[in-house]
């Protein structure tokens, strides 16, 4: 199945259900890319025990995929100051929730209680924001992005699956922030700021 070996089939059949997997994800370290930039495989992502957002929202989705899901993954877009985020996506009763692996206090999981993307999307725009100013910079989300379409092989890949990254990045977008109001946009507070910046991995960390 998606050419994985028994073991690795086994870890993700275990991960039943969007809360086991997230509680998985946490359990990795967060991937620094300190031998420069990656984007590992799930198959990469089990041998080395670390991902970022992105390799986690493919672990993720090839999880839920096993499972019996539709591997879906969402881009949040924001300013070219900050980075982009993905998100693993999920529908439960009609509701659509998100899975997230994150170094960070904020943009994490979220339950299944959001009737379009859209709204789940909304759910991230105040904690987004830059830790020094305070800036809020989410401006956008990408449509639900199907991984079928490239089929398995990259599930088990050796190589770093840039064309899928590209892929989620170029697709269709939608605004968040109406341009007449931009300028009106409160800064995150101090006490939020201090709140965004705990980081879940230190740099220092061994694994990472």
């Amino acid at each position: 199945m998606f050419g994985l070996s028994k073991e690795e089939l086994a870890i993700l059949k275990r991960l039943s259900t969007p809360n086991k997997i997230q509680d998985f994800l946490d359990t990795l370290a967060f991937n620094y890319e300190k031998n420069g930039e990656t984007c590992m495989s799930p198959r990469s992502v089990l041998q080395n025990k670390k991902a970022h957002c992105l390799e986690g929202a493919l672990f993720a989705a090839t999880a839920l995929w096993v499972n019996g899901s539709n591997p879906i993954l969402m881009n949040l877009e924001t300013l070219d100051i900050d980075d982009d985020h993905a998100l693993a996506l999920y529908k439960r009763n009609g509701h659509w929730g998100a899975i997230s692996k994150t170094n960070h206090g904020v943009l994490r999981f979220r339950d299944p209680i959001y009737r379009t993307p859209r709204e789940l999307a909304l759910s991230y725009f105040h904690e987004y924001f830059m830790a020094g100013t305070g800036e809020k910079t989410l401006r956008g989300y990408s449509r639900p992005f199907s991984l079928k379409r490239f089929r398995t092989e990259w599930v088990t890949s050796e190589e770093n699956l840039w064309d899928i990254a590209h892929a989620l990045d170029e697709s269709t977008h939608f605004p968040i922030v109406p341009k007449n109001y931009v300028k009106h946009l409160r800064p995150s507070s101090l006490v939020e700021r201090e709140a965004g910046s705990i980081a879940e991995w230190d740099k220092k960390n061994p694994r990472a």
